[in-house]
């Protein structure tokens, strides 16, 4: 399947010139030359990665870029004709993947289009795994047991989450708080182990036969789940 490349910049021979390019590569090319355009051909068509110029009319890179990530992860290069390390800096922090500085060579942006797309692959597939009957989707923040969905807390799935991400260890309270993110606890309490209790009973888990959330007594707790598999 070809990949959808998206590119924003006013330089309508550039564009053409990376369109017969990266066409050479099997990508497919939609440019833009307004920003305005080109934030509604993501929304639109959802491309696999954009090639962002800093300096457009209207709107400057930095802005289109802020805008994207708003709502989108899709990997971001972004182009320039200055090569002040200020605006790289600038461009990385509001989320950009890449930068690269004009003039360039074709090639190398072919580069490092595969290269972030390869990443970005890698990654979409490690987001699902199963373990057993167990299936949890990291990205979307959900889990199916024996095909059943999972009515999981927020809390909850950050629990499972550190568990599947720590498979074989043994995890006492302390190390559980903190390694679970976004949430308040109150600390001396017995929390950890009704969340973990609930947890299970939402599994089909027993503790006396567990198939994925062993309690080693007077420690803590281990994940024990088959090895995971990622997702195609």
């Amino acid at each position: 399947m070809e990949e959808l490349i998206v590119i924003i910049d006013d330089d309508e021979k550039l564009n053409t010139l990376l369109f017969d390019y990266l066409s050479r590569f099997h990508f497919k090319v939609k440019a833009f030359t307004n920003p305005v355009d080109g934030l509604r051909g993501i929304k639109e068509l959802r491309p696999g990665l954009v090639v962002l110029d800093v300096m457009l009319p209207g709107k400057d890179g930095f802005e289109v870029c802020r805008e994207i990530r708003k709502d989108n992860t899709v990997p971001i290069i972004m182009l320039t004709a200055r090569g002040e390390v200020t605006d790289r800096v600038v461009g990385l922090e509001l989320g950009a993947d890449d930068y690269l500085a004009k003039p360039f060579e074709p090639r190398e942006l072919v580069a490092r289009i595969q290269s972030i797309l390869r990443r970005s692959n890698e990654k979409q597939k490690k987001e699902i795994f199963r373990y057993g009957k167990l299936e949890v989707d990291f990205k979307k923040r959900i889990a199916n047991e024996d095909g059943k969905a999972l009515d999981l807390t927020t809390a909850e799935f950050e629990i499972l989450s550190v568990f599947l991400k720590n498979p074989g260890i043994v995890l006492n309270r302390d190390t559980i708080l903190d390694k679970v993110s976004g949430i308040d606890w109150e600390p001396y309490n017995r929390s950890i182990d009704v969340l973990i209790s609930r947890l299970r009973q939402k599994l089909n888990d027993s503790p006396k036969k567990p198939k994925y959330l062993k309690t080693i007594w007077g420690t803590g707790y281990m994940f024990i789940g088959e090895e995971p598999t990622d997702e195609g």
